[in-house]
């Protein structure tokens, strides 16, 4: 890849200018890429384009159970313009794998006026979802167009957006707690994948000092999990976690080889000795080793999410240290973090589906089993505590619509809610140079299955972060295309200068920063006013779980996080 190649590129980038503007054939670290340009209509903007590059390489093809490392580069031009396979997973019944262990690769929207070819663009990385057991970059939703298509957000707030996968399930996150198998593979792809593009952007019109990474519930805690780790100092100046945080109960496993253990059962490898049983689960067939990890579905002992068992560790390095005492390494990175205000409605269906069915009802006695499940740390005590201070309200409104929605603010709480805010407090009280900012999207479900009462679900907010609501007008309301248009706009603005009001788009109201004394959060939905800015959400229920059920004394050494084990036919039928 000489001078003229080099010229050839230049001599693109010119043509380029004086037609329609786009990249054209763009030079990275492992060599030439060519994607696509694609003329857009949206919102009537005339004259517009994307330039879309898909599967290009940020690691080598990794080994299993090993550390990525740096693609070696390719010969000529690669032809940047389909997705490459999803990281290999369990299929969503459970019963086959799909997907690839050559993976890591990456995928690039770049929006282009008329005449010239963006420059200084800010970059946001998305970093998907799926307990760390399922997802990719290329999900469809309802409209069969992919989910995390970057037309829609990169056109309309004038942002480059890069989306890539990293490993899952047992590849991405088993872990025997030991320099054996250390785990953390899949948040070290998610490092590479940042490091790639702060190495490589700006050849792609992006700014190199202007990245955010954004991420939604797994993607979420990875969001927050990368601000604290010490590896990417310098490259990350913002972060946005949606319906997740490092601190979510289950996003940090503390008994990691109690989990390699059964999985090293089930595909028949020694249990004794970690070196012995790390050396057979590498060399083990790896889509063996990713069947051999389910989550029940039926005859739980515990709430579903507990069951997401592989999940990152503290490993002493990449994550050195229990992410509540990492919040320093995040001082100077702004950080937006929030919530959607039913958000484990899907999960509280599965543990008590009686919830689902407006003919079908929920018992005290079904409410305090639920409870047991979530609070077995504090043993009786912390059931008896949390059973009560919930249920009271039901005194007054013993409706089975107020018992069902106290089942979905139980897990949205304890699960995500308050470990969200904890999260924006340690921010805050770390931060120098950095702005923190927190929110609550309302905007009601849309899916036609669900009950007229439940709000904003998990994953609900992600259509409108996209702009699928521009993206398939038939399929969307008038109002749904206004919280898009307010979504994009303070989330590409705050990726762009640190502060959601100001950027490329005008927003509906003020969103003023999160301070402890202030507990401002801004809340979302169609009708956004002066009255949007609140404060001190939920602040009794916050009070209650870091104060009140803090103070009872554990039972269980494992104080947060999944359960304790439970026999092979309980955890993985």
């Amino acid at each position: 890849m000489g001078r003229p190649e080099m010229a050839v590129l230049g001599f693109a980038c010119c043509l380029a200018g004086v037609s329609a503007a786009k990249l054209g054939v763009v030079h990275t670290e492992g060599g030439f890429v060519e994607g696509v340009n694609r003329k857009l209509g949206l919102l009537g903007i005339g004259g517009r384009s994307v330039d879309i590059f898909k599967g290009i390489p940020f690691a080598a093809p990794p080994q299993a159970l090993e550390n990525p490392q740096r693609h070696p580069g390719w010969q000529g031009t690669l032809k940047a313009k389909d997705f490459k396979p999803r990281c290999l997973q369990i299929t969503d019944n459970q019963d086959d794998t799909k997907g690839s262990e050559d993976c890591l690769y990456l995928n690039i929207w770049v929006p282009q006026g008329q005449k010239e070819v963006s420059r200084n663009l800010p970059v946001m990385i998305w970093i998907y979802g799926g307990g760390f057991l399922m997802g990719s970059t290329q999900e469809l939703n309802f409209f069969n167009n992919y989910e995390f298509e970057g037309e829609e957000i990169t056109t309309l707030g004038n942002v480059i957006l890069v989306t890539f996968n990293y490993r899952l399930g047992p590849l991405g996150f088993l872990s025997t707690g030991d320099a054996h198998l250390p785990g953390n593979f899949g948040l070290r792809d998610q490092h590479m994948a940042i490091a790639w593009v702060k190495r490589n952007i700006a050849a792609f019109g992006g700014d190199p000092n202007n990245i955010s990474i954004v991420g939604e519930s797994a993607g979420g805690a990875s969001v927050s999990l990368q601000t604290l780790s010490p590896y990417n100092k310098g490259l990350i100046q913002r972060a946005i976690s949606q319906s997740s945080v490092a601190l979510s109960p289950w996003a940090i496993q503390k008994d990691p080889l109690s989990w390699a253990k059964r999985i090293a059962k089930k595909v028949g490898c020694p249990l004794d000795d970690t070196t012995k049983l790390a050396k057979c689960l590498k060399v083990t067939n790896p889509r063996a080793l990713t069947l051999a990890y389910k989550i029940p579905l039926v005859g739980k002992q515990y709430p579903i999410v507990n069951y997401l068992g592989l999940v990152p560790v503290v490993d002493g390095d990449f994550i050195p240290d229990d992410p509540i005492n990492l919040y320093a390494n995040a001082a100077d990175i702004d950080y937006m973090a929030g919530t959607n205000n039913m958000d484990s409605y899907q999960f509280a269906s599965i543990d008590l589906p009686a919830i689902t069915v407006d003919e079908l009802t929920i018992t005290g006695e079904d409410f305090y089993k639920l409870v047991r499940g979530l609070t077995f740390a504090k043993g009786p005590r912390g059931a008896n505590a949390t059973f009560d201070f919930y249920t009271a309200p039901w005194a007054q409104d013993s409706s089975q619509e107020a018992k069902k929605k106290t089942v979905v603010d139980l897990e949205t709480d304890f699960f995500i809610l308050m470990p969200t805010k904890m999260a924006v407090a340690q921010h805050r009280s770390n931060a120098k140079s950095a702005r923190t900012y927190t929110y609550l999207f309302s905007h009601p479900s849309r899916n036609p299955f669900y009950p007229s009462w439940v709000g904003a679900d998990h994953t609900d907010e992600l259509p409108y972060v996209y702009g699928k609501p521009f993206a398939n007008p038939l399929g969307y309301r008038p109002q749904d295309r206004t919280v898009s248009q307010t979504m994009i706009a303070y989330w590409t603005n705050f990726a762009r200068t640190g502060d959601p009001n100001k950027g490329h788009l005008a927003v509906p109201t003020q969103w003023e920063p999160y301070t402890q004394e202030n507990g401002n959060y801004l809340e979302i939905n169609k009708k956004m006013d002066g009255q949007s800015l609140k404060q001190h959400l939920r602040s009794s229920y916050l009070q209650y779980w870091t104060q009140t059920y803090q103070a009872l004394p554990t039972v269980s050494r494992n104080r947060t996080g999944p359960p304790p084990p439970l026999d092979d036919s309980t955890a993985f039928p």
